[in-house]
């Protein structure tokens, strides 16, 4: 009996294994098939909100148009945009890109239409960035030696007055030009492909602190040039001889002069070459290369654009005081001017030194320009920033040679080297262009060629590179034009 027991014994407990082991595999199933519901739960919710989330944002863009009737729901199109509808949208930034490209800042248009946040789904924004990537690469690259300097000193409003035969005639009818002569030069030197750009364009100091050419790129056939403008100081002897008497800034915050009519009335407008010139670029931006403006040359020994800042105006000691000058407030009088200068900087401006006096600087010593250049400093750069490197000679005369500048030979290049001048601009109006690069000295010079009564009447030939002299030439100038 007790042999018979034993097999039955081990029959039973196997099938007790084999009944756990089933158990155990449903329970593990019934887990994992749970595990699976809930994963696929949570999944398909997120999956739902994902979907929910894009299509409540395609719902609600404005370039899908809607359409509705009386008694019925909106529904959406699910039509794309248009080229038309994204123009709309994007008219504003595509006109702020426009301005930066007809100046030949491709870069900065490309770079600004790609900081747009729609620029990624925004195919008529992708279509103009790479357009404008286009047009880059047909740019060619400006030899700086091959740049034009023209320059002016204010303009004459009223020929009459300023041609009426007294002592002054002569003067004005050599080195000044019309308003007239003025807009028809600008209007035919666009025409022929000039393009204006700053010194600081041709040249500049890297953040290594090295002088160096600067990488002017515009298109084939483009003709750079610099315009500079002397004696923007509207002096005293000027005052009724029909010129401007003062740059001021209109309720737009814009550089507008003040002009004194006949009978004493005092107006602005457009009566000088920095609100022409602001005018002519706002009509034909791509006249200026990437904002350029011009350069004005400024003297101190009365004051700055109309501004009466010089000291002598607060001085009853000074030997030319006059008893008018009681009015004068130096300081409002440096507080005004300098918002001006601040503005025009903003508008691409450039300032320089004429120096303090007009001095001519081939003719006196050294330390006679020391202290000129010391009260121009004093006197007139803080009302520029202080940072003035510009320096156009006055009388056109350079204090060296044509050969290049050595600061280890010759101690007025040095001195006014330490002082901060990089560029020097004397008249040359022989050589048209003259340009002069040391990276080594670490400066620039330029030749300036005058577009006055004197050149447009005795060298009209040399002119015609710029425009048709015959054609802009005012008749109301007394002929002949005084030689020297």
């Amino acid at each position: 009996m007790a042999a018979n027991k034993r097999p039955v014994s081990t029959r039973q407990q196997e099938r007790r294994r084999r009944r756990r082991k089933a158990i155990a595999l449903r329970i593990l199933t019934g887990v994992l098939v749970a595990g699976l519901a809930v994963g696929a739960f949570f999944g398909i919710r997120a999956a739902y909100r994902g979907i929910r989330g894009w299509v409540d944002s395609v719902m609600n863009d404005p370039l899908l148009e809607t359409t509705t009737s009386a008694g019925q729901e909106t529904v959406p199109t699910t039509e794309p945009p248009t080229t038309e509808d994204e123009r709309t949208r994007y008219a504003g930034i595509l006109a702020d890109a426009e301005q930066l490209a007809l100046s030949y800042d491709y870069d900065g248009a490309m770079a600004y239409i790609q900081s747009q946040g729609d620029y990624g789904r925004s195919a008529l924004l992708q279509e103009t960035y790479q357009e404008y990537l286009r047009l880059k690469t047909t740019l060619v690259k400006v030899d700086i030696t091959q740049v034009y300097h023209v320059f002016f000193h204010s303009l004459i409003v009223d020929t009459e007055l300023a041609f009426d035969g007294d002592e002054d005639t002569a003067g004005y009818n050599q080195v000044m030009t019309t308003v007239d002569e003025f807009n028809a030069m600008m209007q035919q030197m666009y025409d022929n492909g000039y393009v204006l750009v700053k010194l600081h364009d041709m040249a500049y100091t890297d953040a290594n602190g090295d002088f160096i050419q600067g990488t002017i790129m515009l298109p084939e056939g483009k003709k750079p040039f610099v315009l500079s403008v002397d004696d923007v100081s509207y002096y005293e002897y000027m005052q009724g001889d029909g010129f401007a008497t003062k740059i001021v800034l209109d309720e737009r915050g814009n550089p507008v002069c003040e002009y004194r009519n006949r009978d004493g009335s005092v107006v602005t407008g457009d009566y000088d070459v920095v609100p022409l010139l602001e005018r002519f670029i706002r009509q034909h931006p791509d006249f200026s290369y990437k904002g350029a403006r011009g350069c004005i040359a400024l003297t101190g020994y009365e004051g700055i654009l109309g501004y009466r800042t010089a000291p002598m105006y607060a001085d009853p000691s000074h030997e030319d005081y006059k008893p008018e000058y009681a009015s004068i407030n130096v300081e409002e009088e440096r507080a005004a001017a300098m918002k001006v200068t601040a503005r025009m900087e903003e508008l691409g401006w450039e300032f320089a030194s004429h120096s303090w006096g007009h001095i001519n600087m081939g003719q006196v010593d050294i330390g006679w320009l020391m202290n000129d250049m010391t009260k121009w400093k004093n006197e007139v750069d803080t009302l520029l920033g202080g940072d003035t490197d510009i320096l156009i000679f006055a009388f056109g005369v350079d204090f060296g040679s044509w050969r290049p500048y050595d600061s280890s030979t010759d101690p007025t290049y040095k001195w006014l080297k330490e002082q901060g001048f990089k560029y020097f601009c004397p008249v040359d109006s022989f050589n048209i262009p003259w340009v002069q690069f040391s990276a080594k000295e670490g400066y620039l010079r330029q030749g300036r060629v005058n577009l006055d009564g004197y050149e447009m009447y005795y060298k009209k030939e040399k002119l015609d590179i710029f425009f048709d002299t015959d054609s802009l030439f005012d008749k109301s100038r007394p002929l002949p034009v005084p030689s020297y």
